[in-house]
């Protein structure tokens, strides 16, 4: 009971915390935009062109934001994410104007469909860089795992009020009412990002002090899902399970009228079914997130949405389906979950937007290959042989990937860093969630014997603790485990003194908003940075003077 008390408890958290309410409510207003005009599309593409024309729609929708994914999303890690969201929401309603006027006006099918994909090209870096912004504005582990669940739980209402409101005001009005309503909803997203702030994304610089580029930032990205062992498990695992959540839409179809001949009722009762053990699974997974094993959990719900298969395959009963897909809607939501929210904590943050983008990307394709995999392994192997056969390869690839997991779970993010940085006298008062985000915000920077890493004078960007090595400030040795840049960053002055590597040295360093953020929010990490901030200007002024 307790564990379910703080559950609940986060996700009130969530909405009292100002700056997750409207993050979480922009991306409602995204997530409706994206949804509430399809079917206005639909009806639209029919009249043009039938039915072929409404299935070319729906892959062009797909197929090219699943390819654009990892290069879009590498926006949230090269500027604010805050300002790469509201760039999309404005950029799709400008969009959605031009389709309403195009409909209104007679204008070219070709036209229109041009603007729908260039739309969802545009929207697929929202969802990365407001997953990446979630870390730096929740206050503790269990309040991100509800912010998650709380945006899982608006997506899905999405999903249904979207089309649902879509489909009214095509009754009362018409298709280019329909699209501009959708424009009404991105321009609502963009007004609750106006004023949000949350700490930059960290930007490490490349060889030479020049920023990276795009494409070396994409390629970074692209590297730590390959490079990354836990990060290619989790990822491989979880695009498996795409691929067979794309065949969910079939399996219902097929169970329903084909292994149960219940009729169209049947298809809609299992649907029904999937979407309430949805529900019930984000709420499951915010308690199962209190236990502080994410891989863990992110197995446990693989598994439980691949194992219904096997039994609705072996067992043709209709309580076992309604059983059975209420368990895969469960399992479905518990692995979103502890997915989305174990990326979060083990992936630095400068890259999280790009890591994010790339699983999107790979979902995203997963799924419509999974739906085109469906009908032709039913054609070739049969219906009970197809749903066997999902049901058991998640499970197993599970099973293989348990050891990874509970490494995982026993390591935590960059747990060598955030030791580090929690000895640092300005962090060691910090609660462990604030010291873990900066930790995943954090760059390395080293520099060679004889080095000067910044000048008296120079504008202050960076906080630094030294990993490895020693530096000398005004004739004192600083050596590993030490801080120094705080003064400039929280007087907001110039650098009081010139810096040194003595030997070869590695250092881990904060960009100024992670740090100021993370040290001024709180109280006793202010007093004690106050405190040092004197101490050192009284000890370097005679060595100033």
């Amino acid at each position: 009971m307790a564990r379910i008390s703080e559950s609940f408890g986060s996700l009130a958290r969530v909405f009292a915390n100002p700056s997750l309410r409207r993050l979480e409510l922009a991306f409602l207003g995204s997530t409706m935009g994206h949804w509430t005009y399809v079917v206005g599309l639909s009806v639209y593409a029919f009249e043009q062109g039938g039915t072929t024309a409404v299935g070319v729609i729906t892959v062009l929708r797909l197929l090219p934001a699943a390819l654009a994914s990892p290069f879009l999303a590498t926006l949230a890690d090269r500027y604010r994410r805050e300002r790469v969201m509201m760039a999309t929401d404005l950029v799709r309603a400008g969009l959605m104007v031009v389709a309403t006027v195009v409909i209104a006006t007679g204008g070219s099918a070709i036209v229109v469909y041009a603007v729908v994909v260039l739309t969802n090209l545009v929207g697929v870096a929202f969802r990365p860089a407001q997953a990446a912004l979630l870390p730096g504005l929740a206050r503790t582990p269990a309040e991100l795992s509800a912010a998650n669940v709380a945006a899982s739980t608006l997506e899905a209402i999405s999903t249904f009020a979207g089309p649902a409101i879509g489909g009214i005001v095509l009754a009362f009005w018409s298709v280019p009412a329909v699209f501009g309503v959708n424009a009404v909803w991105f321009c609502l997203s963009a007004a609750l990002l106006v004023g949000l702030r949350a700490p930059a994304p960290a930007t490490p610089d490349a060889e030479g002090g020049a920023r990276p580029t795009f494409f070396a930032d994409l390629r970074e990205g692209l590297g730590s899902v390959v490079s990354d062992k836990n990060i290619t498990t989790v990822t491989a695992l979880y695009t498996a399970q795409a691929l067979v959540a794309g065949a969910v839409n079939v399996f219902v179809v097929l169970v329903a009228l084909e292994l149960l001949d219940t009729g169209n009722s049947g298809v809609g009762y299992l649907s029904a079914a999937l979407g309430v053990g949805g529900f019930v699974g984000g709420f499951v997974a915010l308690v199962l997130a209190t236990r502080g094993r994410l891989a863990g959990d992110f197995g446990i719900g693989v598994a439980l949405f691949g194992l219904p298969f096997l039994v609705i395959g072996i067992v043709v009963s209709y309580p076992v389906a309604l059983i059975g897909f209420g368990a895969v809607g469960l399992g479905n939501s518990i692995a979103d979950i502890a997915a989305l929210t174990l990326f979060q904590r083990i992936v630095p943050d400068h890259m999280l937007g790009r890591v994010l983008g790339v699983l999107e990307g790979l979902l995203l394709g997963a799924i419509g290959v999974g739906g085109l995999l469906a009908p032709l392994l039913i054609a070739l192997i049969g219906a009970k042989a197809t749903l066997i056969a999902a049901g058991v390869i998640l499970p197993a690839s599970t099973l293989l990937a348990t050891r990874c997991f509970a490494e995982v779970d026993r390591e935590g993010p960059a747990p060598a860093r955030a030791a580090l940085l929690r000895g640092v006298p300005l962090f060691a008062v910090l609660p462990e969630h604030v010291v873990e985000f900066l930790s995943k915000s954090s760059t390395i920077v080293t520099a060679a014997a004889g080095e000067t890493i910044f000048r008296e004078g120079d504008p202050g960007d960076r906080f630094y603790v030294i990993e490895r090595g020693e530096v000398e400030i005004l004739g004192r040795t600083f050596g590993p485990g030490e801080g120094f840049g705080e003064i400039a960053l929280l007087r907001d002055v110039p650098r009081t003194a010139a810096v040194t590597a003595i030997s070869d040295v590695s250092l881990v360093a904060l960009e100024r908003d992670v740090f100021v953020t993370a040290v001024t929010g709180h109280g006793p990490a202010n007093a004690t940075a106050e405190e040092l901030v004197a101490e050192r200007l009284g000890s370097f002024t005679p060595l100033l003077s």
